[in-house]
């Protein structure tokens, strides 16, 4: 699983991160994106979600996201 580590970070460079990390993954592969801002979840969220990937996410700890995005 490759880990995007994106704290402190705001849009667009966690969307740029991304987009770069999937280029290098294959069907089946996992990425967990690390985020202590709620707009990169919606960001993310909405820019992902009609390109071939399935997007979970859960706030670890409070105003702490992991989002995981599995290729297909």
């Amino acid at each position: 699983m490759k880990e995007i580590n994106c704290l402190g970070e705001s849009c667009p460079i966690p969307v740029l991160k991304i987009k770069q990390t999937l280029k290098t993954m294959g069907p089946g592969d996992c990425a967990k994106v690390i985020t202590d801002h709620s707009c990169v979840l919606q960001s993310v969220l909405s820019h992902f979600k009609k390109t071939g990937v399935t997007i979970e996410h859960e706030e670890v700890m409070n105003g702490i996201w992991e989002i995981f995005i599995t290729k297909h």
